[in-house]
């Protein structure tokens, strides 16, 4: 998961970096702000994906009576 979006994360990169130097902005700005686009998408996506998974996770714990009718393979 961590790697889906350290890539969606480099891929939005680039696309700031095309964006912003399209601009005429000078390299270093451009390069930077790209930067600083990368790191606060990246960390609110990590987070985002945390919350998801905490309310999944929180949905499916199965409630004592549950715990008997799971079945093992054998």
């Amino acid at each position: 998961m961590n790697k889906i979006l350290l890539q969606f994360g480099l891929l939005i990169f680039c696309f700031a970096l095309i964006f912003f130097s399209q601009r005429g902005m000078p390299l270093q700005d451009v390069v930077i702000k790209s930067f600083i686009v990368f790191i606060s998408l990246t960390i609110i996506m990590s987070i985002v994906a945390l919350f998801v998974l905490k309310i999944i996770n929180k949905n499916e714990i199965l409630n004592p009576a549950d715990s008997k009718k799971v079945s093992r393979i054998e």
